[in-house]
């Protein structure tokens, strides 16, 4: 029994310190990861993204692009365009013609969205290194994370970076029901040009928009 005891201790001694070795290993790379993307000026991207299905394929997918500069972001996806210029919050939607204006607030975001991922792990996530993979020529490292929250609606995240530059290829997201989420980065821009002026809505160019205003 003692010999079982010592056995179970060492074992967990060595889970321990091979967890801590994971940890340590995603901290370094979500920190090199994010300080790639606070560095820039702004950046903008096109992605893909839709629902995962067993065979890894995605069952339907769509198009987005975001490009970001600083607080200031513009996403555009399935038919909605949000954007701020860090004071307001614009939510136009394309079916309807129509767009809501109100108070920015950066609390209220989905830290999972485009404009954010890079981010994400800094609040409210414990994370762990899970693999090292090889697509093509390209080496990518992925990391796991985990809500701390247990009334959370996200069961886990994983996000692959390229090895070689920290930026995000990848991030895809686990629901409690299993449901998986992916985005995939097609085309990114490092300091990409981006006026002011894309950032707060111009009704000019959207004849027959109604505004709503709710601040």
């Amino acid at each position: 029994m003692k010999k079982i005891l010592v056995l179970t201790a060492n074992l967990l001694i060595v889970s321990s310190l091979v967890m801590a070795q994971k940890d340590k290993k995603a901290t370094a790379i979500l920190d090199e990861m994010s300080k790639k993307y606070q560095t820039m000026k702004s950046f903008s991207a096109s992605f893909t993204y839709g629902v995962e299905g067993s065979n890894a394929k995605l069952t339907e997918s769509y198009k987005g692009d975001v490009t970001v500069k600083g607080a200031k972001f513009r996403l555009k996806m399935l038919g909605q365009e949000v954007f701020t210029n860090g004071k307001e919050l614009y939510s136009y939607t394309k079916e309807t013609n129509e767009c809501q204006v109100s108070d920015f607030n950066p609390a209220e975001m989905d830290a999972l969205s485009p404009t954010k991922i890079y981010s994400i792990y800094k609040k409210g996530y414990k994370y762990v290194f899970v693999e090292e993979v090889k697509e093509g020529s390209q080496l990518y490292e992925v990391v796991e994370l985990s809500p701390e929250d247990k009334g959370s609606k996200v069961a886990k995240v994983q996000i692959k970076v390229d090895k070689k530059d920290k930026s995000v290829k990848s991030w895809k997201v686990w629901d409690k029901n299993g449901k998986r989420t992916v985005f995939r980065v097609d085309k990114f821009m490092p300091n990409a040009p981006a006026d002011d002026k894309i950032f707060t809505f111009d009704k000019k160019k959207y004849p027959g928009v109604e505004v709503v205003d709710l601040r």
